[in-house]
């Protein structure tokens, strides 16, 4: 029977040994490479096989001759319990590289997600306007609920919480928004930062929760008649909250919710009394200078004093919840939306005025003519725009009754 080597290495044997393995006994070995390379290998048998475990390099600056016989100690007692030394070190990487894992997805939010997916997807999208609208609702809407959050553990209280405020009074957009979200989710889950069903899914999940767009207004939003428009203001006046004030300003001003709510101090030049919106949170992608009526400023002169970047601050937010507004509607037993007020402008300036339709059109931001009549229009008819403002903030604080006979105001002609 052959002799079981024990410590049969030395300092120098460890230092001087050529390529090859060489046994020091206990199972371990010095392994030597052609190009001089040294490193400590732990063999053992375990259910029938022969295993190799590394220990590290050995030599100078490596694993000493008498620290491989401790590890090897250490294993040979692992083996003799019934362990398998390098089963268990496998695992304990695996769970390594599974918690790296888990701290770089928590690190991954849901911005930080869409604007990857965005910049990754721009070129192909075929306008710039298609990628400002994909910005704009996801920072409008979506950024300011799970924005922060991150991407692995957006679910479905968290869609429906960014969506349920504005799927019925923006269906259009909410329904664009959903999907967008849909998109971000499932990019997120092929980049491997999320896992399971994606809950911005419509068919077979949210068609469960939300009513289909079909349901819902056909691309109208329920208005109030304008001839009802002073005594509602009226009550708006009577009333001692955030929410009013930025209802009412949305009025003044014919502009939608989301540029009102997320509008900056840092837009807007009192003194000149201009609000301009800038071009990324435009529905047209185009910056857009909004003249202020002398009610409209002095809206913007109390709420200015609660502080915060935002022109109508939200309690406990950086700015008004984009519920708030309808939420107020509903309180005061208004079966209208807030976009529909744009509506209710409108009718008046086409009713109830001489102004063109160029700059009714305007004030509202939307698009007109042809590409060729834009480009030879380059104004944006500011200052007819402003009379024009000017005269439907003094018709909105006529305090006419609801309902009574109307009497157009006299304005001087646009064309």
């Amino acid at each position: 029977m052959p002799r079981k080597l024990h410590n049969a290495l030395t300092a120098q044997s460890v230092k001087h040994a050529k390529p090859g393995r060489h046994a020091d006994g206990g199972g371990l070995y010095l392994l030597v490479k052609e190009g001089g390379a040294r490193s400590w290998v732990y063999r053992f048998m375990l259910k029938g096989k022969s295993r190799d475990i590394g220990l590290g390099p050995a030599g100078p600056g490596g694993i000493s001759l008498a620290e491989a016989r401790d590890l090897a100690t250490a294993l040979r007692l692992k083996v003799k319990a019934g362990i398998d030394p390098l089963e268990e070190r496998q695992r304990a990487e695996a769970e390594a590289k599974a918690a790296e894992q888990a701290a770089k997805v928590a690190g991954i939010t849901f911005r930080a997600m869409a604007e990857t997916h965005i910049a990754a997807n721009k070129e192909s999208w075929r306008n710039a306007k298609h990628r400002q609208q994909w910005e704009n609702t996801l920072k409008t809407y979506a950024y300011p609920v799970i924005g922060d959050l991150p991407v692995a553990e957006v679910d479905t209280p968290h869609v429906l919480k960014v969506l349920e405020p504005i799927w019925r009074e923006v269906p259009e957009t909410a329904s664009r928004l959903r999907g967008r979200i849909e998109t971000v989710l499932d990019s997120a889950k092929a980049r491997g930062y999320r896992q399971g069903e994606n809950p911005a899914r419509w068919r077979g999940h949210l068609a469960q929760i939300l009513p289909a767009r079909t349901k819902l207004s056909r691309g109208h939003h329920k208005a109030m008649p304008y001839d009802a428009i002073p005594a509602f203001v009226e009550q708006l006046q009577a009333r001692e909250a955030v929410a009013a004030l930025a209802l009412e300003f949305v009025i003044l001003t014919a502009a939608r919710t989301g540029e009102v709510i997320a509008a900056e101090w840092s837009e807007v030049d009192l003194a000149k009394a201009v609000w301009t919106v800038p071009a990324e949170r435009m529905k047209a992608g185009k910056e857009h200078r909004v003249p202020l009526s002398p009610r409209a400023v002095e809206i913007l002169e109390q709420t200015k004093q609660l502080g915060g970047k935002h022109l109508f601050p939200g309690a406990g937010r950086a700015k008004l919840s984009s519920m708030a507004m309808a939420m107020l509607l509903r309180r005061m037993k208004q079966d209208v939306t807030v976009h529909g007020f744009r509506s209710a402008f409108r009718d008046w300036a086409a009713e109830c005025t001489g102004y063109s339709h160029e700059v009714a059109e305007m004030a509202l931001a939307h698009t007109i003519g042809n590409a060729v009549e834009r480009a030879y229009r380059r104004g944006d008819l500011f200052e007819k725009r402003r009379r024009l403002m000017a005269d439907w903030a003094t018709y909105c604080a006529s305090g006419a009754p609801a309902g009574g006979k109307i009497t157009p105001i006299n304005v001087q002609s646009a064309a």
